[in-house]
């Protein structure tokens, strides 16, 4: 990612290829922001005038590019919508700062004025100054480890803000830190889920993972096949006894002096996900790279939790296999015996996600923390149910789905929450185990998934995030979500845990 800077210059001084501006939308025309304003004035334009001769109408994600005509160091101004201002919000900011960064010129340094209005919510300089290095960071992304030719990828060299009319520059700086902060983690995840599945197999990815918490300061712990049969993980390894390559489970601890509370994190990372025996028609493995964005999410997050001082202490549990069918893969209608000795039968080995995070909820759930909260691209019926672009909320305890909640408003990102009828409990009722990992057909498929991943919880107020949808984006967006990964999940952890001390 470009680095973020932070310059005392004034918009027209900085020195960037091109330096952008906020504007709302009133009544079909562009408002301008005081920044922009006072840039006009600055280059002795009608600036207004320049905008509608562009037919730029301010609306959200709209961008005009304006010559400066050597009146100011930057020889493009960028005028950025927002949309109405009576409606507009940090997300509203976050979207518009992302398309300013993917409209931006190649290899280029971008400066973006923080706005101390435009908003209809009251939000503090730091809070804006965040959101505007959040939106320009992520939509600077783009994967390009395999690619000999990038022409159509964003690539900036540089993000610089500065603090608009009104706005305390020393408030911006602290912004500007903690949005690049959830930038590298964001970040981070989508590299983690875009890597080819060849270069993430379940030991690959393990040492990967232990190289990450290494650097950022947390305990780590890698159960290798034999531990995890000597620790009953029996969902574990069952889905991962089909692949060449054997799985593991990898434990990370942030675990700060005077801890405040304890939160377990259980990520599922399917490395890649053929169906096993019941195996997937070969369009839907297309993006089954994808099948571990939960794991990535959770590594991500907290990757950072040392850098930002959070005080709980967090367990992270990612339960790495991959799901391949072979001689060796779990038949329809096997019976796994999970940690804790619950067992399952098998009716369908492309329903392997709640196989693996049994296990890692049933492990965590014997820590005895304060809450547990789990991420999982896990049913197509979520997608069917919320679309690409909404995660599906579940779990046992109203406070917990309150905090969970919370965070992702502040994040910008969508959670809807979703029951769990004790009813459809007898979805999961088997004639030769304790359950069947599959319900009644393509009835109420996510919350039956998630009724069975309940009974691994033992009691723990837990959560429970179905991310299917908008972890992996068929197509990217024009504001700071790119084709591919998009690293959801990522902001919503680290600010809940931020918000928990």
């Amino acid at each position: 990612m470009p680095p973020l800077e932070f310059a005392k210059q004034p918009p027209t001084q900085v020195s960037a290829r091109a330096v952008a501006v906020f504007a709302g939308a009133r009544d079909g025309t562009a408002l301008l922001g005081a920044d922009a304003a006072a840039v006009g004035r600055a280059l002795g334009v009608d600036l207004s005038a320049e905008l509608d001769g562009l037919r730029f109408d301010g609306s959200p994600g709209a961008v005009a590019r304006v010559p400066t005509r050597g009146r100011a160091t930057a020889p493009i101004l960028l005028v950025v919508g927002v949309g109405d201002p009576a409606r507009a919000d940090l997300e509203s900011l976050r979207r518009a700062a992302g398309a300013a960064a993917r409209q931006a010129a190649k290899d280029a340094t971008l400066a973006l004025c923080v706005p101390a209005d435009l908003l209809a919510a009251d939000a503090d300089a730091a809070a804006r100054a965040a959101a505007v290095a959040e939106g320009a960071g992520l939509g600077a992304y783009a994967f390009r480890a395999y690619r000999t030719k990038t022409d159509d990828l964003p690539s900036l060299e540089r993000i610089v803000l500065v603090a608009g009319e009104g706005a305390d520059g020393r408030a911006v700086r602290r912004g500007l830190e903690a949005g690049e902060t959830l930038v590298r983690a964001t970040n981070l995840a989508r590299d983690l889920v875009n890597e080819p599945p060849a270069g993430k197999r379940p030991p690959a990815l393990a040492d990967r993972i232990a190289e990450i918490a290494r650097a950022a300061g947390l305990k780590r712990r890698v159960l290798d096949e034999r531990a995890l049969a000597e620790g009953g993980f029996g969902g574990i390894l069952g889905v991962g006894q089909g692949s060449s390559e054997p799985p593991r489970l990898v434990e990370l601890t942030h675990d700060p002096l005077r801890t405040k509370g304890h939160v377990v994190l259980v990520g599922k990372g399917i490395t890649f996900d053929s169906g096993g025996l019941s195996l997937k028609p070969p369009s839907s493995m297309t993006t089954m790279k994808s099948d571990m964005s939960g794991a990535a999410a959770v590594v991500a997050a907290m990757s950072v939790l040392k850098q930002l001082r959070v005080r709980t202490k967090v367990t992270g549990l990612v339960a790495l296999a991959e799901n391949m069918p072979s001689g060796d893969a779990i038949r329809v209608s096997d019976v796994l015996t999970h940690r804790g000795g619950t067992t399952v039968e098998v009716l369908n080995t492309d329903a392997e996600g709640r196989l693996v995070l049994a296990d890692a909820l049933a492990y965590g759930a014997e820590q005895s923390p304060d809450a547990m909260i789990d991420l999982a691209t896990l049913t197509g019926a979520q997608v069917v149910a919320l679309g690409s672009k909404i995660a599906g909320l579940m779990g046992t305890d109203d406070a917990l789905l309150d905090e969970v909640e919370a965070a992702a408003e502040a994040a910008g990102e969508r959670v809807w929450r979703l029951p769990l009828p004790a009813e459809y409990a007898d979805h999961l009722r088997s004639a030769v185990a304790d359950l069947k990992n599959i319900g009644k057909g393509r009835e109420a498929g996510t919350l039956v998934a998630g009724l069975f991943l309940k009974e691994f919880t033992d009691g723990v107020a837990w959560a429970h995030l179905d991310i299917a949808g908008p972890a992996f984006a068929d197509e990217g967006d024009g504001f700071f979500t790119p084709k591919g990964g998009t690293g959801m999940g990522v902001r919503t952890l680290v600010r809940f845990l931020q918000a928990r001390g």
